[in-house]
Parts: structure tokens; C-alpha cells; sequence
């Protein structure tokens, strides 16, 4: 790795390493056929301070920097996605939002528990007709005395069933558009947010994925996030790390199936050989493992940005956009290798491929992200 990382940082690499493979791995499959949500998991993961690590200690975080994060979340992926995009959401968008924003009497009641772990935190801003265009909208948030009423409906939100809090976009004033959003701190079982329909999806099957639903939901002033017409900055700086988070769910993915790859292409016998030997096949793994350490270096030089307090807006969405494609075809090229089993669930690289496929389309789709890099570009151009 061409990129110099700190004794500290590969120490909690080795150590989140360790624990991926001995305790997320092995039921991985299983948790993904039944779709069973990694509640133990994800337990012992916030007791070994995986569920605030960018937070400071005083909050009950780890203090980790950005890479320390990255590198973790990629070796958790690596056995499980399901598991890493719980962790990444929780991390990235819930905890750095409430730390960069949130009051201190909310950082005192939601933040410190959630970075020890007690409860997963989701987000909540796409609604069924407002996906990669959060100004379109329709759930409001109504001033009445000191509560707030919220009122609409959210999709496909992460954990929405399984989560302890959930941060909540609402329109507080419509005719200002994207400055007219707010973010709302909205306790589990709070009356009047109830859990709708739970999508049946292709891969990350052990991460729930529900509608929300708000009828009538009261909750007190003090659970906005920042001030009114704060939601549009901190949905945009959040998706910022989230896509960091992105990338590093990526690169774990595509890692362990180039390793699924290597392992049966050294096993297989095909023509008096084993099928390693055949030119053909080792120039396509040469190109595996070269793209998933360009990955690499795109996701690492974002977060070093990021640590170092840069604008990396654009370099994270350069990182989501090419992890994200390119573990998608790491994940069909390893299918390929395993020829007719790997498109069976008796090998691992099958739910590898499902997994990887959402990638290039949550948290911004690629679209989005070329939106994005292109404009920075740009009008980087412009002002030169």
C-alpha cells in the first residue's frame, strides 16, 4: 500500500480484522437467507467502540480519525455488508451529524449513547417520490408551542425498523425550498411514527430497510437539529462522509471476492491444470486487485482530506463513484472464475455479487455523484 498508515491505524485494522473474520463471518450467510438483523453483533461492536468512532471520547467515542474509520468499516464489510452499512450509517450520517450540529442537551441525551452503542441510529430523508432530490420533499415540520408535528412518509431507511432514533428531514417552511428543511431527532416508539411496509430486497438482506410513516407525530422543540433551515447543510455534509463510508463498504466487498476468486481458481482442475495457471484468468485477477487498490487510494485520500479539515466534497464523491462501480465488476469477474458455482448459494461470491449492486445507487446514485465531481470541476476551471 503505497499510502503510509500509522502504527495506530493498522492496529485497529488488525483488531477490527480479527473480529470480522472470527465473529461477523460465520453465520454471514445464514443471517442473509433469513433475513436476521446483527443485533449481538452490532453489541459487541458498540462494547468494542465501533459505533462512534470519529466521535470525541467525551461523548463516549473512540476519537478515531476518518482513516481509522474507513479502514474498519472496509474489514467488517469484508464478512458482512448487511453489518457495514448499519455501522457506516450509524457512524458517517446519525453520530457526526448530532456532533457537528446537534445541541449539547442533545448530545447529552442521543449522542453519547448511540456512539457507546445502546441503540442504532437511522436517517431518514428519501421519501417515495424524492430520492436523489431532497427540495421535493412533502414531509413538514409544523411549529406548535413547544413541539414540532411532523407529518409524511420516508422509504427505504436503513435500520428503520431495528433503530433506537431516528434523524428526520421535514420541510419547516416550504417557500424557501432546500433552505426551508430541518433535521429532527425522533425517538423510537414516539407516538405517531409508525414502521411501514419492510422492503424484500436482493442483497443486504440482513439490514432492514422499511417505510416510516409520520401521522400526527409530536416531538419537543429541543429535538431539531441546529437551527430551521439547517436540514439541507447537514444532509449534504453527512452524505459527504457517508460516501467515504461508501467506499469502504466497497472496497471491503470486492477484497473478499477477489480472495473467494484466488482460493477456488488455485483449487480448480480444468484441461490437466489448475485453472490459476491459464494466462487469461490471471491477467483478469491482476486486474481485480489493481482496481481495488485504485479504490483504495481514492477512498484513503478523501479521508485524509477530511482529517486534515479540507473541502472534500468532490474527492468523496470521485471515491463512492469509482469504489461503487468497480466492486460491481469485481463481484461479477469473481462470479465468472467460479463458473457455474457461483451461481450457486453454496459459495459465498453469489451473495457477494447481490451486496454490491445497491452501492452505485444509495447515498447518491453514480449519477449523482458525476452531478457532483462535474460541477467542481467546472467551476474549478471557471475561477482558474
Amino acid at each position: 500500500m503505497s499510502y503510509t498508515l500509522t502504527d495506530e491505524q493498522l492496529m485497529i485494522q488488525a483488531m477490527v480484522r480479527e473480529f470480522s473474520r472470527k465473529v461477523v463471518a460465520p453465520e454471514a450467510s445464514e443471517r442473509d437467507q433469513n433475513k436476521t438483523f446483527p443485533a449481538d453483533i452490532l453489541k459487541k461492536m458498540g462494547e468494542l467502540g465501533f459505533m462512534g468512532m470519529m466521535i470525541p471520547p467525551e461523548y463516549n467515542g473512540e476519537g478515531a480519525d476518518t482513516i481509522s474509520y474507513a479502514l474498519a468499516l472496509s474489514e467488517i464489510a469484508y464478512s458482512c455488508a448487511s453489518t457495514a452499512v448499519v455501522m457506516s450509517v450509524h457512524n458517517s450520517i446519525v453520530c457526526e451529524s448530532l456532533y457537528h450540529f446537534g445541541s449539547e442537551d442533545l448530545k447529552q441525551r442521543c449522542l453519547k449513547p448511540l456512539a457507546a452503542g445502546k441503540f442504532i441510529g437511522a436517517f431518514a430523508l428519501t421519501e417515495p417520490h424524492a430520492g436523489s432530490d431532497p427540495v421535493a420533499q412533502t414531509t413538514t415540520a409544523v411549529k406548535d408551542g413547544n413541539s414540532y408535528i411532523i407529518n409524511g412518509a420516508k422509504r427505504f431507511i436503513s435500520t428503520g425498523k431495528n433503530s433506537g432514533l431516528v434523524l428526520v428531514t421535514a420541510k419547516t417552511n416550504e417557500a424557501l425550498r432546500h433552505k426551508g428543511i430541518s433535521v429532527f431527532v425522533v425517538p423510537r416508539k414516539t407516538p405517531g411514527m409508525v414502521i411501514g411496509r419492510l422492503e424484500d430486497k436482493m442483497g443486504l438482506r440482513a439490514s432492514d430497510t422499511t417505510d416510516l410513516l409520520f401521522e400526527d407525530c409530536r416531538i419537543p422543540a429541543e429535538n431539531l437539529v441546529g437551527q430551521e433551515g439547517d436540514g439541507f447543510k447537514i444532509v449534504m455534509k453527512g452524505l459527504d462522509s457517508g460516501r467515504i463510508g461508501i467506499a469502504a463498504q466497497s472496497i471491503g466487498v470486492a477484497q473478499a471476492a477477489l480472495d473467494a476468486a484466488v482460493k477456488y481458481a488455485k483449487e480448480r482442475d480444468q484441461f490437466g491444470q489448475k485453472i490459476s495457471k491459464f494466462q487469461g484468468l490471471r491477467w483478469i485477477i491482476a486486474d481485480m486487485a489493481t482496481e481495488i487498490e485504485a479504490a483504495r487510494q481514492l477512498m484513503l485520500s478523501a479521508a485524509a482530506m477530511k482529517d486534515r479539515g479540507e473541502r472534500y466534497t468532490a474527492q468523496a464523491s470521485m471515491a463512492k463513484l469509482f469504489a461503487s462501480e468497480m466492486v460491481n465488476r469485481i463481484t461479477g469477474k469473481a462470479l465468472q472464475i467460479h463458473g457455474g458455482y457461483g451461481f450457486t448459494k453454496d459459495y459465498p461470491v453469489e451473495r457477494y455479487y447481490r451486496d454490491a449492486r445497491v452501492f452505485t445507487i444509495y447515498e447518491g446514485t453514480s449519477e449523482i455523484q458525476r452531478i457532483v465531481i462535474s460541477d467542481h470541476v467546472l467551476k474549478d476551471k471557471r475561477s482558474s
